[in-house]
């Protein structure tokens, strides 16, 4: 069952290019938004909390702070809507999942650039 629905995915499931990126990071996702018959576009830049899943089924989070309230957003990597994804600042992390980010406020917040080599 498992590889029929595997099949159905690298087949059918049109996958997108992005770049690489993880947790840490500072990206920008621009998505389209439709109001009725207007289609816009819009964006949602922040840092990534988690990236989870694989194939069709993978997902990634996204955290900004929205003046003193913190803003997150859970985006499918082949959602139709996303039109391209932009990557800001690379960050130094040690985890894969950094929840621990909702906590801390201020200076704590902040997030150590990575060097490219």
């Amino acid at each position: 069952m498992e590889s029929l629905i595997k099949f159905v995915q690298d087949e059918f499931v049109t996958k997108k290019e992005f770049p690489e990126f993880g947790a840490g990071d500072t990206i920008t996702v621009y998505y389209e938004i439709r109001e009725g018959e207007k289609v816009r576009t819009q964006f949602f830049r922040g840092v990534v909390i988690q990236k989870r899943g694989t194939g069709a089924s993978e997902t990634f989070t996204i955290r900004k702070m929205s003046g003193t309230v913190g803003v997150e957003r859970i985006f499918p990597v082949n959602m139709p809507a996303l039109q391209k994804i932009e990557i800001n600042k690379k960050g130094k992390v040690r985890r894969a999942r950094i929840f621990y980010f909702r906590g801390l406020t201020g200076k704590k917040a902040r997030i150590k650039e990575r060097r490219n080599k």
